[in-house]
């Protein structure tokens, strides 16, 4: 069941990583609430943001049209256990490639994904798995980004992993000879992270408790 003072907490965090310009909140903000659709990361974190936009999305992660409406649901549902099968168990970031042998190449040999599967001839799609994470590689004509895109913004990410701590994967996939976009720091909200860029430019954030 959701809970009322969880969700006034997560309101919280999204507001503070918006004032610490956290760029991976800008992504959530930029899809959930409209008035933001049109800007870039940038222009997301430079705007105005108040508790109660943060309410709103969270709100609408939640299913509800804005906060009110979550407040006025909760105190209508009645106390049973959730259902198992409403539960998200996973999720599966696709990244599009320009050359799967390439992209595979990377994935299996610097950062330590199995393949799970491989589909086409030539091949035009396929999946790579470490531990809990499952990323799907589809290849695409051309290249996966313009120039004009990665110059406006240059840290936009693809797919966001998290783990328990960051700093041994960072010291195994520098031993490997892994190029970062950003190496393993600390961020002001609480975490650890570290980037890497794939071949085509897909970033993908690893981050751990600080």
């Amino acid at each position: 069941m959701l809970n009322l003072e969880n969700l006034r907490k997560q309101a919280k965090l999204h507001l503070r990583w918006h004032r610490e310009r956290y760029f991976p909140v800008a992504g959530q903000i930029r899809s959930l609430l409209p008035r933001y659709s049109g800007l870039t990361d940038q222009e997301i974190l430079a705007s105005p943001f108040k508790l109660s936009d943060a309410q709103d999305l969270v709100a609408r992660k939640a299913g509800f049209e804005n906060w009110l409406a979550l407040t006025k649901g909760l105190s209508s549902m009645p106390v049973a256990n959730p259902s198992p099968s409403s539960a998200i168990i996973a999720a599966e970031p696709q990244l599009f490639v320009s050359d799967m042998a390439v992209s595979l190449a990377f994935y299996e040999e610097k950062l330590g994904f199995r393949r799970v599967f491989i589909s086409g001839e030539p091949a035009f799609y396929a999946q790579v798995a470490r531990d809990g994470a499952k990323l799907n590689l589809r290849r695409v004509d051309g290249p996966v980004f313009s120039e004009h895109f990665r110059a406006q913004e240059p840290d936009a990410l693809s797919a966001t992993l998290t783990l328990d701590d960051a700093k041994p994967l960072f010291l195994e996939l520098q031993a490997a000879g892994v190029t970062f976009h950003q190496t393993l720091r600390s961020e002001p909200w609480g975490a650890r992270t570290f980037i890497v860029g794939d071949p085509d430019g897909n970033l993908i954030l690893f981050a751990g408790a600080s």
